[in-house]
């Protein structure tokens, strides 16, 4: 991951809303959630919404998809464990193999589930 995706990235997350949505879509896992329902269980209206989804989208941290007139996110994992590699690739002095497995195994949620789960 190039730095400025990063940034981006780091950016998207830091506002309370996108945070709450983004916590929330991970926690739903790959079926993810309607933006409706993200709506409803984060308590912002949907014209607010749209604008925090369409941020985390671009910086890489959520997918979106349509099926008939509903609109679907989820967390997207491979964008997710990007940003988890970028901020561990200087671990332990270079060596992010002494690292804490449990901190690696944090960003190993994917479409087929958390490595915790299986």
């Amino acid at each position: 991951m190039e730095t400025k995706n990063a940034i981006d990235a780091f950016a998207a997350l830091a506002q309370d809303t996108r945070m709450a949505v983004f916590r929330l879509l991970i926690q739903a896992g790959p079926n993810g959630l309607t933006a409706g329902d993200v709506a409803q269980q984060v308590g912002v209206p949907g014209s607010t919404l749209s604008h925090h989804l369409a941020t985390l989208e671009r910086a890489g941290l959520l997918r979106s998809w349509r099926v008939q007139r509903q609109i679907f996110y989820a967390c997207d994992y491979e964008g997710t464990r990007q940003l988890i590699a970028f901020l561990m690739e200087d671990c332990c002095q270079g060596r992010p193999e002494l690292c804490s497995s449990d901190l690696l195994q944090a960003g190993a949620c994917g479409p087929a589930g958390c490595a915790s789960e299986t």
